[in-house]
């Protein structure tokens, strides 16, 4: 039989290695996603403008093939307002139409 002072020793030993690896494989994961991060930013970002692109051009098909009709219109200056518009401005923007949105749905439900 084992002596307790080994015993506590041995089981002090087997915690510390294991959060130790604990530790070791999240700090691990970290520096993969800090390294991923930008790349994946990058395409992220390319996404999102393909789809504004995609959504202009659906846009002005639908304009010009059945006439400008007054949702249509105002989708486009807001867009054309949206653009010109800062950044942080852009975000506050899509914050406040999303509440609109949610509330909306609120209603409805």
């Amino acid at each position: 039989m084992h002596a307790p002072q080994s015993l506590l020793q041995a089981a002090l030993n087997r915690l510390s290695a294991r959060l130790g690896s604990g530790f070791a494989d999240s700090a691990a994961s970290l520096a993969v996603l800090a390294q991923e991060a930008p790349e994946r930013l990058r395409r992220e970002l390319e996404l999102f403008w393909s789809e504004v692109e995609q959504e202009a051009q659906r846009l002005e098909t639908e304009s010009t093939a059945g006439g400008s009709n007054t949702s249509t219109g105002a989708a486009a200056a807001t867009a054309t307002a949206w653009a010109a518009a800062a950044p942080q401005d852009q975000i506050d923007d899509l914050r406040a139409r999303v509440a609109s949105i949610s509330r909306q749905l609120e209603d409805q439900a």
